[in-house]
């Protein structure tokens, strides 16, 4: 009997050891995502020629990485955005995540690579996907801590300061 004691110790100390061994050591990933509304109107200051009857919408999903502390290790941003009754002419060529609250400017902190030509805008709609960006691990936490301090916004040759702008919300 007096060994029975030692073994069954034994064994529940190695069932442990093995039910733990999935634990807080692996990194872990999420996907966090944010909407825009683009508007014209949202830009500083706002959009008073002939694009300014646009608007658009723009999705980033941020993939994430956390250690086993939980600290962001690694981020990138996917950018899914269509843009909807611009004139015809409209030619975007730059879009960017911007630090900066609603109503004021800021200079922007993730650019999505987006050049002129890039965009096939038809009758005034257009879309485009850029996905991959890398995202510091310290400007991630940012956002996520306060993502109403950041905004997105699309430039087009005649705005060259950005056509649509919009503030990022968590979905």
């Amino acid at each position: 009997m007096t060994r029975v004691i030692p073994t069954a110790a034994a064994v529940c100390v190695l069932a442990l050891a093995v039910a733990c061994g999935d634990s807080p050591t692996k990194p872990s990933e999420e996907i966090t995502r944010f909407g825009v509304q683009l508007s014209p109107a949202s830009q500083v200051p706002p959009v008073l020629n002939t694009e300014a009857s646009g608007s658009g919408t723009a999705t980033i999903s941020f993939k994430i990485t956390r250690d086993a502390a939980g600290a962001i290790a690694t981020a990138t941003a996917d950018f899914q955005v269509s843009l909807s009754f611009f004139p015809p002419t409209t030619a975007p060529i730059l879009a960017h995540i911007h630090r900066g609250a609603a109503g004021a400017n800021g200079l922007f902190v993730v650019d999505t690579g987006l050049g002129p030509g890039q965009v096939n805008m038809i009758a005034g709609f257009g879309s485009f996907n850029k996905v991959g960006i890398v995202v510091t691990p310290a400007l991630m936490q940012e956002i996520l801590s306060t993502p109403s301090g950041f905004y997105f916004d699309v430039h087009t040759v005649a705005n060259l300061d950005g056509v649509a702008r919009g503030q990022l919300v968590r979905q």
